[in-house]
């Protein structure tokens, strides 16, 4: 399903990303050494209710998962690098933590991840993965407008991942994102520009480039969910859910 949004309903998203921009920023804040993955769930889980939103995770349960996430927040740390499922792990000095979180509020969800180290260790090469997932999702966002096609953005986003020499994996990407958390278009990674569905106002995109070092290949932990690279290299992860408007992209999953 592909769903465009009316006027109200975009500036309900807009709250929305608010929310999740403020939730994540929150948590990275307070995610230092000796911080708790269960913590960091536990504290997202109070923002969330405390906002009288809904958690698009807990209840989750798609095909690619073992049965309902059962959390509010995906925690992935070092070689983890999507749907991380909170443990009991206390963060580390130098790690490099990517969150991602999605949720409900006012009917219309919004979906945006992060990666930061935590501590005062900064290994150049994971701050060289994380400063390329963000400058490959500004990418993405330029490209994006009414107009555009879904290849333009995968086009984008792909150019600066293989210019700073990632493997780029395709079997998880950006997506639709409105009423429900996961909706057509799927927007891949990588692709050739004017390909794809062309871009109305009203749509919403969660675009989330994320790469790993060596490998384009994933791994699936025994908790079956949390993804990782099958040769143990460092990884990270980057989204923002925007809207399409008649003049461009709007960011939704800014702080205010």
């Amino acid at each position: 399903m592909i769903e465009i949004l009316n006027p109200t309903e975009v500036a309900r998203a807009r709250e929305t990303g608010a929310l999740v921009a403020t939730i994540l920023q929150t948590m990275k804040s307070r995610s230092t050494v000796g911080t708790n993955l269960l913590d960091i769930d536990r504290w997202a889980q109070a923002m969330i209710l405390e906002a009288g939103a809904e958690s698009c995770y807990v209840d989750y349960a798609p095909s690619f998962g073992r049965g309902p996430f059962g959390h509010y927040i995906c925690t992935s740390v070092n070689e983890a690098v999507l749907h991380g499922l909170p443990h009991d792990y206390a963060l580390a000095d130098g790690d490099l933590v990517s969150l991602d979180l999605a949720v409900l509020l006012g009917g219309i969800a919004a979906d945006s991840a992060i990666s930061f180290i935590v501590g005062d260790t900064k290994p150049p090469e994971s701050v060289a993965l994380i400063d390329a997932t963000e400058r490959a999702l500004q990418a993405g966002i330029a490209a994006a407008g009414p107009g555009a096609r879904i290849g333009d953005i995968s086009h984008a986003i792909g150019t600066v991942l293989d210019a700073a020499g990632y493997p780029v994996n395709v079997e998880f990407g950006g997506h639709g994102i409105g009423s429900t958390m996961h909706q057509d278009p799927h927007v891949s990674n990588t692709g050739r520009p004017g390909r794809g569905y062309t871009l109305r106002p009203g749509l919403l995109l969660a675009l989330e480039p994320w790469v790993m070092v060596d490998t384009d290949k994933l791994v699936t932990d025994a908790d079956g969910w949390t993804l990782r690279s099958a040769t143990g290299c460092r990884t990270a992860h980057s989204e923002h859910t925007i809207a399409i408007t008649d003049d461009g992209a709007e960011i939704l999953t800014l702080a205010r």
